[in-house]
């Protein structure tokens, strides 16, 4: 009879875990766009006059991979697209800016630099988890010699027609936002 007990209260506990689960995609935590695009729906061709217009386009690296820069902040843009070009991942990412470049936009109202939710480059760590709440995991990461906070969140719980995976690093050093990415089903 006890072990009865305790299995049902087991059940009832993962039974609620499993809603709050659900209740997370009813509050909104999960991710749409990143640089006002959406992967898993947008395809290339139908955004890539507005990228050329906005930023210098870099050559092609491989067959489903474009990047754009943008000259002034050094900030960059890269997408991955499937062979019927829909677009699968968005990475954005900021480097040192050029301090003879006056840039005409703000980098927190534009769009390009941001998420949907409102997490822009720049940003400090903290920002991100009151956005998006704790990550499914992270930890150090290091890229081209710099030291990172990796945060790594999945979307799995919203759906398989949304994007189900978001990694932000921050740099260890200030603690701000210097990469994003959003990627569509997953990694």
């Amino acid at each position: 009879m006890k072990f009865w007990l305790c299995a049902s209260v087991l059940a009832l506990t993962v039974s609620a875990g499993a809603v709050s689960q659900k209740q997370k995609g009813a509050n909104g935590k999960n991710e749409l766009t990143l640089a006002a695009i959406q992967p898993g729906r947008d395809k290339l061709a139908g955004i890539e006059k507005q990228l050329n217009d906005r930023l210098r386009a870099e050559s092609a690296d491989s067959a489903g991979s474009h990047a754009w820069t943008d000259p002034c902040s050094g900030r960059r843009l890269s997408l991955e697209v499937d062979r019927e070009g829909v677009i699968q991942t968005i990475t954005i990412s900021s480097s040192t800016s050029h301090e003879n470049c006056k840039s005409k936009t703000d980098p927190k109202r534009d769009p390009f630099w941001s998420t949907g939710r409102g997490l822009h480059l720049g940003d400090a760590a903290e920002h991100v988890v009151d956005l998006y709440g704790a990550p499914s995991s992270g930890g150090p990461s290091v890229k081209q010699g710099h030291e990172l906070e990796l945060m790594f969140y999945m979307f799995d719980w919203a759906g398989s027609d949304v994007p189900q995976v978001m990694e932000v690093s921050c740099d260890q050093e200030t603690g701000r936002v210097v990469e994003i990415m959003l990627a569509f089903p997953s990694l």
